[in-house]
């Protein structure tokens, strides 16, 4: 336990605090979530490893929380990355220092886990977090994030780009869908469920593309959009029964402030010797196509800056550049809130 104060202390999260968390999100969005919490927290719990969750206690009482994942691989490196994705602080308790107590405990896990690099976002307008990122130290990052809205988009519309091969009791919507969806998927690519079996192929496909062994972050990003989410979207391509190219998605409800659920694109690879196939753009028709039966309004992902071709095939796919900004920071600095 750390104590900041005689009144504020820093420990993990438990099970117990789950409504807590939820109240005191909810007192800052305006919005009940806790399927998002207790999906998160549970996963936290389970494997620690893999997620730093906090919670901030003012004169015995849960008044703040962070929650955070650990990713090998994430934003097409190599390297662990800490994404922080939820952040509170009671209103009634907001000036007392909890922020820094938070933040202070985080770095010092972060230390421990010998990982230096922390990833977040926010929307442009939320002027409550974008302060707290300036004060913690937090800079813009190197990367763009995209969106588009969720519709049904023939093949016609589709625009396909080489780039897919050089950048990189749970309801299941990710079967092929019908005549609306397009006929390449149909047709000329087969799009299925991603399924636990696909994994070592995924491997295979992510390492020709990004020349890494990324199997640590792939293997977590399969548990993630099959096990941790309530809903499966992802998808695999194949042609003549070989797996060629893999779409990751997921339904998310609730990370980066986010208060109505929104689909975000995570990966998208086409094996390099079948990229004049068309691949990229069925498993695209097909997933916005599996989307739409959700009703979700948009779908967004994150492309580094250096990933031109990758972002001119989004974009010429309708994505655009979002009302949302990234940013990162060296967790192996001091930092001052």
């Amino acid at each position: 336990m750390t104590a900041t104060n005689t009144e504020i202390s820093t420990r993990p999260l438990a099970e117990d605090d789950l409504e807590q968390v939820v109240n005191i999100d909810g007192l800052i969005t305006n919005r009940r979530r806790p399927g998002f919490f207790r999906k998160r927290l549970a996963a936290a719990i389970a494997e620690p490893k893999y997620f730093i969750y906090i919670g901030c206690d003012l004169g015995g009482k849960l008044s703040g929380f962070l929650m955070a994942r650990i990713l090998e691989g994430e934003y097409g490196t190599n390297e662990p990355v800490a994404v922080l994705d939820a952040i509170g602080v009671d209103p009634e308790a907001q000036g007392r220092g909890l922020g820094r107590a938070l933040m202070g405990e985080f770095n010092k896990i972060l230390n421990h886990k010998q990982v230096s690099e922390v990833q977040s976002q926010a929307d442009w307008r939320n002027q409550n977090i974008l302060h707290f990122f300036s004060d913690a130290g937090f800079t813009l990052a190197p990367r763009n994030i995209l969106e588009r809205e969720v519709s049904y988009m023939t093949t016609n519309d589709a625009e396909e780009d080489e780039s897919l091969a050089e950048d990189s009791a749970e309801v299941d919507f990710s079967e092929p869908g019908g005549e609306q969806i397009g006929s390449l998927a149909r047709d000329k690519v087969y799009c299925r469920s991603l399924q636990k079996g696909d994994l070592d192929t995924i491997i295979r496909i992510d390492r020709k593309v990004t020349g890494f062994d990324r199997s640590v972050y792939l293997e977590r990003k399969v548990k993630e959009v099959l096990e941790e989410t309530g809903i499966r979207v992802s998808l695999v391509a194949e042609i003549k029964d070989m797996v060629v190219g893999f779409i990751m998605a997921r339904v998310d409800y609730g990370e980066f402030d986010q208060t109505d659920p929104v689909a975000v694109l995570d990966t998208i690879s086409v094996d390099p010797g079948f990229v004049h196939y068309h691949v990229g753009t069925a498993l695209l028709v097909q997933l916005l196509g599996n989307l739409t039966t959700l009703r979700l309004e948009n779908i967004r992902t994150e492309v580094r800056a250096d990933q031109t071709e990758l972002s001119a095939f989004l974009m010429r796919n309708d994505f655009h550049p979002a009302q949302r900004l990234s940013f990162s920071y060296d967790a192996f600095k001091d930092q001052v809130i």
